[in-house]
Formats: C-alpha cells, sequence, structure tokens
C-alpha cells in the first residue's frame, strides 16, 4: 500500500504589485527582480482576507469533492498565525462544514512544518487506511519597506489530501532531516514584519540542504540521478536554482543550464507571479509542476527539499502516479491567476498599512475579496469569518 498526495489545491489573493512598479519607485532596473531574485509579482492580501479565508479557499475543492465526513484530521501549517491559543484550522474545520469528530492541530517552524504536518499526515493513513487528512499550509510574507525584503512578499495557501493509493504523488517514507538552531529569520510576538539576515539564511539554506541530503542518503538507497525533477523551498525562485547547483555539484554532477531549467523550472512558475508563501511555496511549487510541466511526469521519481529558517530542514521523495493530470486543478488555477487585479503603488501602500486593530472594539472590514470566504469583522478581540 502507497501512501501520499490524493489531491492538491492552492489560493492566493486577487491583487498582486508588479515588481516593475516597484523598481520604478526604487529608481532600479526592474530585471534586479525579474532576473536578480526570479520574481516578478507579489500577491497581497485584501482586508478582508488572512490565513484562514485562504486556507479555507484552497481546501473548498478538495472538500466539494469527497465530503465534509471524509476528514478524519486537519493539520494547519503556519507561520503566520493569528492567535497564541486557538489554531487557525478550527475556524477552518467550521467554515468548511467538517465533522465534529475531526481532530484540528496548527504547526510552525518556519516555513518547514507544511512538511511536518504532510509525514505526519501520511503516519496516520498509514495506521487508518481508510482515512483521509487534510493538510493545509498558508501564510502571508511581509518585511518592512524599504529592505531587501520587500520584493520578496507574497500570499497563498495550499491544501492537500493525504490517503492511501494516492492519485498524484507517492511519498517514499525514507527521510533526510537537519536541525540546528540558527538565527537567521525570526519573527518576535511583538512584531508584524519578519526579520532577516539574507546572505546568512542563504548559506544556513544550502548548508542545511547538504546535511538533509547527507541524512536522506543513508535512510534510502535512491542516488541523484534516481530523481528526475526537485522542488524546493522557494523564498524566491533564484533560490532554487542556487539550491539545484549546489546539490548537482555535492554530488559530483556536472549540469548544464537546460538540465538545470528541465529538473526545476515547470516548479517555479506560480512562485514567481505569488511571491512568498512561506509553508505553503513548496507544495505550490509541486503544484506548478504537476500543472505547468509538459513531460509526463508518470512513475518518474520527485526530489523535495523542505527548509524552515531557525532552523529545520528536510529532503524527501515521491513518485508521480500514472493518470495523476485527470486530477488536478489546473484550470480553475489558470483563471484565478489571470483574473488577479494589478494594484498602483499607491493602492499597495494602502493595503500594506491597512489597520489591524488590537483594541478590543467593533470593527467591520470592507467586502474586498472576490474569494468564498472572508474576514467580515474583528469585534471584541474575536475574529469574525462568514461564507461570501
Amino acid at each position: 500500500m502507497s501512501v501520499g498526495i490524493d489531491e492538491i489545491s492552492f489560493y492566493t489573493s486577487s491583487y498582486y504589485f508588479d515588481l516593475r512598479t516597484l523598481a520604478e519607485i526604487q529608481n532600479t532596473d526592474p530585471e534586479k527582480y525579474y532576473v536578480g531574485i526570479g520574481q516578478e509579482k507579489m500577491g497581497m492580501a485584501a482586508p478582508d482576507e488572512d490565513i484562514v479565508t485562504m486556507a479555507a479557499n484552497a481546501a473548498l475543492p478538495l472538500i466539494e469533492r469527497v465530503g465534509t465526513d471524509a476528514i478524519s484530521t486537519l493539520m494547519f501549517a503556519t507561520e503566520t498565525g493569528i492567535d497564541q491559543s486557538k489554531a487557525a484550522g478550527v475556524y477552518v474545520h467550521r467554515l468548511l462544514g467538517l465533522n465534529a469528530n475531526c481532530r484540528v492541530v496548527e504547526l510552525k517552524q518556519a516555513c518547514y512544518s507544511a512538511t511536518a504536518a504532510l509525514q505526519m499526515a501520511c503516519a496516520l493513513v498509514a495506521r487508518e487506511p481508510q482515512r483521509k487528512v487534510l493538510v493545509i499550509a498558508s501564510d502571508i510574507a511581509r518585511y518592512d519597506l524599504g529592505t531587501p525584503g520587500e520584493a520578496t512578499q507574497g500570499c497563498g495557501a495550499v491544501a492537500m489530501l493525504i490517503s492511501a493509493n494516492p492519485r498524484l504523488v507517492s511519498i517514499d517514507p525514507e527521510v533526510g532531516n537537519y536541525t540546528e538552531d540558527v538565527m537567521d529569520f525570526w519573527r518576535p510576538n511583538y512584531r508584524g514584519t519578519a526579520l532577516v539576515d539574507g546572505k546568512y539564511s542563504t548559506k544556513i539554506y544550502l548548508k542545511s540542504l547538504k546535511k538533509a541530503w547527507e541524512s536522506f542518503r543513508e535512510a534510502s538507497r535512491l542516488e541523484f540521478a534516481d530523481l528526475s525533477r526537485f522542488c524546493y523551498h522557494l523564498p524566491f525562485s533564484r533560490m532554487a536554482q542556487k539550491a539545484h547547483q549546489h546539490l548537482a555539484k555535492l554530488n559530483k554532477v556536472g549540469l548544464e543550464p537546460e538540465q538545470v531549467e528541465a529538473q526545476i523550472e515547470p516548479t517555479l512558475s506560480y512562485n514567481r507571479t505569488i511571491g512568498n508563501s512561506y509553508t505553503a511555496s513548496l507544495y505550490i511549487g509541486l503544484c506548478s509542476l504537476l500543472e505547468t510541466c509538459r513531460d509526463n511526469l508518470s512513475g518518474q521519481r520527485i526530489g523535495f527539499f523542505s527548509y524552515g529558517s531557525g532552523c529545520v530542514a528536510e529532503f524527501f521523495s515521491g513518485t508521480v502516479r500514472e493518470g495523476y493530470a485527470e486530477h488536478l486543478h489546473r484550470e480553475r488555477h489558470r483563471q484565478m491567476l489571470d483574473a488577479r487585479e494589478s494594484l498602483s503603488h499607491e493602492e499597495y501602500l494602502k493595503l500594506y498599512h491597512y489597520p489591524n486593530p488590537t483594541d478590543g472594539g467593533e470593527h467591520e472590514m470592507p467586502h474586498v475579496t472576490r474569494g468564498r470566504f472572508r474576514l467580515a469583522a474583528i469585534s471584541h478581540h474575536k475574529r469574525e469569518y462568514v461564507p461570501c
């Protein structure tokens, strides 16, 4: 019996800010962003959108297919949580109408926790193969204006249905892990934006890739040449290219530029126009691979590298199933991305500075989102979510 990803869907805001506009405001060359970091646009959440509404929107197509009673567990991964106590997934549980006997838990470790959720979900399904587990990763990446991180903002959520005999990707049980206490990226409770040491974080990312790969090789018989495609955590798209060249060098494999492109380029298409989605980015990359790659991926083995600053990293693998293309949400995703609206610089700043009420008063949110769920109000410190 195999266990893995039976279905996958993602969601992002209806609004984006083009990095060409940011470059114009900064009086710099747009290629600094389009080529230098491989990013073109960044998603900007509307005032009535947050990690809960994006998560529910991402998961809805999955629930509409399998029904609300099919889910035994909901695991919600995020590093932009909205409450220090209550799991964001509990709100999603209500919005989706899931069964009262469904357990819900939130996981956090920077951008890595969605992978922890995936692995735990696979273990739960292996124990009870008749069960299905819903894994959701949802985040909004925010950095201070005028910092190098500003161009790597974004937002998005991905939902994955984990089951026995999956239709998309079977996940191999062998993994390689690496953990080290470092301060390359962090966000204290009292800050709304993250702090990051960019050059150091890149260094730690590559070090963690090396260590996780070495751990993986001890656990698995698979070698670099056994993996046809690679999905990397994507703080920005150019990072995947650096990572893949680094991994090839570690394995003494000389890759031509066209080989690098073939192995990772299809994973980058969505990220370039959504921006950083933290926990969701690796798996939106998987969506991008499955939906934009022109080759038939059936039977091909994928290498996955998950990285969460601070840091925890994992390398694992999975095999694309025969007939996977019949079970994707390709057209819905393309329509969603094509329908997004571009923001002017003034509109971008307005969304960036939109107030986050903390006074306990009654605050209604303007109805801006085009999604099926919205944050309607924050009243007496309580967040009120409604379907649209």
